[in-house]
């Protein structure tokens, strides 16, 4: 399976996690109709009260490029932006497969 996947997460200034991980939400379902895009979730952390991590998987590094540019994702970052209290951890993986996703095989 090709692809490009993303696992980060954002470190919430102190009790605002509930709202970051509500407006990452919203990028979620603005992100359904985003070309390559194959799966994006939002999570908590059980152990951290300010942590939100998002993965993320495209069909390539491209698409997952094009949707920082999309106007409705722009406008969820710049109300994101307040809400976070400074950079997490970032990984950029590669896709090999598994339940869930779908096959991009032809």
């Amino acid at each position: 399976m090709a692809g490009y996947a993303l696992c980060g997460s954002f470190r919430a200034t102190p009790g605002e996690a509930d709202g970051l991980a509500a407006l990452l939400l919203e990028a979620a379902e603005a992100l359904r109709e985003a070309e390559g895009c194959l799966l994006w979730l939002v999570n908590r952390a059980a152990d951290d009260p300010d942590a939100v991590w998002v993965m993320e998987v495209w069909s390539d590094e491209a698409a997952h490029g094009a949707s920082l540019g999309l106007p409705s994702v722009r406008a969820i970052i710049d109300r994101a932006r307040p809400l976070i209290a400074g950079p997490g951890e970032r990984f950029e993986l590669q896709p090999v497969g598994g339940h869930g996703l779908p096959s991009t095989d032809t």
